[in-house]
């Protein structure tokens, strides 16, 4: 079974792919939401076993994926147009952290007066989650003194609000938040590369699998296997604990060494074979998604978990729409914290912007870097409260 789970996140991209290829309606639909459509179902249904062993398989392929998507998303990389954009990813990356500690500090006031060591923990926890990710989780259960139960009911239960999160930001909020928020903004080139981005959905199938291209592909993979190498053997010099972060940050800081050059900034085809990885990781993560994880439910924890997750975005949407941060850079700063820096290329695929991916995977690791202390320091917080 671990083999069949493996070929449906590998084979199931292309079956997507295909489809959008010949269908026009679920060309705007788009893949990422496709292929999250799928995993959920095959999750739901129970065509993948809830087991333990399944969930390694599927975290496994998921962790596999993501380092290879991240350098071929970033070897077309533009940093002067990063430059430009860094003044409204910092706005957004304090609104986002300001918007996570508000809803949390809400969260424990409705619902965590029952026990309120046990709520400030996972308010603690969950801070750590929503600006760094599962690292910051874990760590924080080993710093706060967590119980095994308490930390594997918060880390069900977030996953699910993440899951409806996800399908809310990829779905919808570009959508919606662009009746009352401004846009991307960039110079023409950049906007003319965004254009692009979104007509390769159309054009994502065939342009993958063209003779023409296949020598580039090649370049590229290899390239891509040199710097998840490289960046392993520098990861593998610091502390175990810190492998995940150094990792991620050495393999974006080597892309995006590679895209100075022009012969790598010039390969064809790199950001749609990193969106084919992203489609692989997309559907592994939300195979995960079972009926035992919706159905058996501690009602005022999931409660507490879904303020903190829906929560963190109202309180940024509502500090970005004051502040006049536009649709993409909230999106992907909001992703990039909740969920992690290897989402950032999910939502840059998903609002076909490439613009926004490198400053994306920046603020996802400063998240990293500073969640397990923001995170303590907020448990510590609503013990007094």
């Amino acid at each position: 079974m671990q083999i069949v789970v493996i070929l449906i996140c590998l084979l199931a991209p292309l079956g997507i792919l295909w489809l959008t290829y010949k269908s026009a309606v679920l060309r705007k639909v788009g893949s990422i939401i496709i292929a999250y459509v799928i995993g959920c179902t095959l999750g739901l249904t129970g065509l993948i076993p809830d087991t333990e062993e399944m969930h390694g398989v599927q975290t496994a392929v998921a962790s596999a994926a993501i380092p290879f998507a991240i350098p071929l998303l970033l070897f077309s990389a533009d940093l002067k147009a990063w430059a430009r954009l860094a003044p409204s990813f910092i706005k957004s990356t304090i609104f986002g952290l300001l918007g996570c500690a508000l809803a949390i500090v809400v969260g424990f006031w409705l619902y965590g007066q029952s026990d309120p060591t046990l709520f400030a923990h996972i308010g603690g926890m969950l801070t750590g989650l929503y600006t760094g990710g599962n690292a910051n989780l874990a760590s924080l259960k080993i710093a706060l003194g967590v119980d095994d139960a308490t930390y594997i009911l918060t880390s069900a239960y977030s996953t699910v609000m993440s899951a409806v999160y996800l399908f809310f930001v990829i779905i919808f909020g570009k959508r919606l938040l662009r009746l009352f928020m401004p846009d991307f903004k960039d110079d023409k080139s950049v906007e003319d590369k965004n254009i692009k981005v979104e007509n390769h959905e159309e054009e994502l199938f065939m342009g993958l699998f063209r003779k023409d291209n296949l020598k580039d592909l090649g370049r590229s993979l290899l390239l891509t296997i040199g710097i998840i190498a490289l960046g392993a053997g520098i990861a593998s010099l610091f502390p175990k604990s810190a492998f995940q972060s150094i990792f991620i940050l050495g393999i974006s800081l080597l892309a995006i060494l590679s895209s100075l050059h022009p012969k790598v900034r010039s390969l064809k085809r790199t950001f749609e074979a990193g969106t084919f990885f992203i489609l692989i990781f997309s559907v592994a993560v939300a195979s995960q998604v079972s009926l035992k994880t919706l159905t058996d439910v501690n009602p005022d924890i999931f409660l507490f978990i879904t303020v903190a997750t829906l929560g963190s975005l109202l309180f940024h949407i509502l500090l970005s729409v004051i502040f006049r941060i536009d649709t993409d850079t909230t999106l992907t700063t909001s992703i990039s914290l909740i969920c992690s820096p290897p989402f950032a290329p999910v939502m840059g695929s998903a609002l076909g912007n490439k613009a926004v991916i490198g400053p994306g995977i920046a603020v996802g690791l400063f998240g990293y870097a500073i969640g397990t202390y923001l995170g303590f320091g907020i448990a510590q917080l609503l013990l007094v409260l």
